[in-house]
């Protein structure tokens, strides 16, 4: 595992308030035949490396928010940890080529990863960058817990009540969100991101936070379902996406 961390640059605390979300570019609008300049707001990514144990696993490009989010919900959809409480201490810092999360963690997950011996790169296109090899894309994933049905109306509701809640995409209009949703229907949490995988990765740390019921709700995403996006749901237990 090659060590990717920025020991060689000044590193500080993160404070994600000084990290906007979006940028202004100056930009032609077209409308019709005509086109006026114009400055509209960007959605801001930044690479965000994953620390475990002093050692670089993997790099994202990701919106700068809600990044310990992230880094938890990574580490669990990925197989990394297995539980929250395997999940020591987690301290995000800043430098000028991009963001840590350093986190540490048991012992035993840390033998393992090395084991693995995977240094990912992801990119916000393709959730399986970085895998070396085919039988890598098969890791075993448990069975889910079997579930109540979800009803189709919840899922009409959750769709209804999703614009509400994606304050970036309402300035942007270029961002993906992952919200948990309740069996009637109502959005409970929501995470966004530039990256489809990281807005939900996001989403399954928040709900790992808070030791949500995984069974008293599904997952709504604005993307594809995608071989690693159900993955990921299945890794940490929950029934519906």
């Amino acid at each position: 595992m090659t060590d990717l961390s920025c020991a060689t640059q000044e590193l500080e605390s993160f404070d994600e308030a000084l990290w906007p979300t979006t940028c202004p570019v100056a930009v032609l609008r077209l409308d019709g035949g005509s086109a006026s300049a114009c400055i509209d707001q960007v959605v801001e990514e930044v690479p965000v490396a994953l620390v475990y144990n002093g050692i670089s696993h993997a790099v994202l490009l990701a919106t700068p928010a809600d990044l310990e989010d992230l880094a938890l919900g990574f580490s669990l959809s990925e197989g990394i940890l297995e539980s929250r409480s395997e999940l020591y201490v987690s301290e995000t810092v800043a430098g000028s080529k991009g963001i840590e999360v350093r986190m540490e963690i048991a012992s035993s997950r840390f033998a393992a990863l090395r084991e693995r011996r995977r240094n990912l790169a992801g990119r916000t296109g393709c959730g399986l960058c970085g895998v070396e090899s085919l039988d890598a894309l098969a890791r075993p994933v448990a069975a889910v817990s079997p579930q109540a049905a979800i009803p189709a109306s919840a899922v009409v509701s959750g769709l209804a009540e999703l614009p509400a809640w994606q304050r970036l995409r309402e300035t942007t209009g270029a961002v993906h969100a992952a919200a948990w949703v309740s069996r009637d229907g109502h959005i409970l949490a929501l995470r966004e991101d530039v990256g489809r995988h990281n807005a939900l990765d996001k989403l399954l740390g928040h709900l790992a936070r808070e030791q949500a019921d995984l069974g008293a709700g599904f997952v709504l995403v604005s993307s594809r379902a995608s071989y690693e996006m159900v993955q990921k749901v299945a890794t940490v237990g929950i029934g519906s996406l």
